[in-house]
């Protein structure tokens, strides 16, 4: 098993770096900068970036650390990224040997079309599809897509660790709250972020079990979720368009 270290990079993302021994993977560097500074005080070696779709905070530093490490690097063969070596589409497993695991690619399209994600050991990394409490923008997908997207990565075991790539908990609960205000497990997850973050800690990784009993945009089936949307869109009756209805609301929220 590996180590994950959380880089924060810009004013609220996360960049995550698999550790085992002196090897290191990296997801998502936006900025090579922090990603550089732990790599030489831990004393690693990069051998691999993991990219999760084409926004600039997200593969920015790819270059940078590629003047450095030769590292292979992974990501969405649909979308521009330069310095990619391993074009995927989703639906492969890739091996990382220099820690020992492979990892699932998943095509998560919604956020952006090519939009990846990358499971295995137990971990999630999931760029900016599934948040703490919330989901990506639809920037480029279908709220069709998105929904889709989204219950593959709910499909996950329950005790999966869910590492997004933004600090956005906080925020996502207070919409949460107005959409569920009934649920009891939801309003103890707002006490227990407001103090973490009151206390500067981070509030990622979350796990796939809390995300399904607190996350609106994985419950869009629920009754009292439904409702809160149909008060908003009355002609919202399935699930996809309860989420599409949840998704415009939050925009605006």
């Amino acid at each position: 098993m590996f180590d994950v270290i959380r880089i924060p990079a810009f004013k609220d993302n996360y960049i995550w770096l698999l550790r085992k021994g002196a090897a290191a993977v990296v997801v998502d560097p936006g900025d090579a900068r922090p990603v550089l500074e732990v790599l030489d005080a831990e004393g690693l070696s990069l051998s691999a970036i993991l990219v999760t779709h084409h926004h600039a905070d997200h593969q920015g530093g790819v270059a940078d650390l590629l003047a450095y490490y030769p590292a292979e690097v992974f990501g969405p063969a649909s979308e521009s990224i330069t310095g990619i070596t391993k074009l995927l589409r989703g639906g492969e497993t890739i091996g990382l040997p220099a820690l020992g695991v492979e990892f699932e690619v998943l095509a998560v399209p919604g956020h952006t079309l090519g939009h990846l994600a990358y499971y295995g050991s137990g971990c999630l990394f999931c760029g900016d599809t599934l948040f703490g409490a919330g989901c990506g923008r639809l920037f480029e997908g279908t709220a069709a897509q998105m929904h889709a997207s989204l219950m593959r990565l709910a499909s996950k075991p329950d005790q999966t660790a869910v590492y997004c790539a933004h600090e956005y908990t906080e925020s996502n609960l207070r919409f949460a709250v107005a959409v569920e205000p009934g649920n009891d497990r939801l309003r103890q997850r707002v006490d227990e972020v407001k103090a973490a973050r009151a206390k500067g800690w981070a509030t990622v990784p979350s796990t796939m079990s809390l995300e399904k009993q607190t996350n609106p945009f994985l419950r869009c089936h629920e009754p009292g979720i439904m409702a809160s949307a149909q008060r908003r869109v009355p002609r919202a009756q399935n699930a996809v368009e309860v989420f599409a209805a949840l998704r415009e609301w939050k925009n605006s929220y």
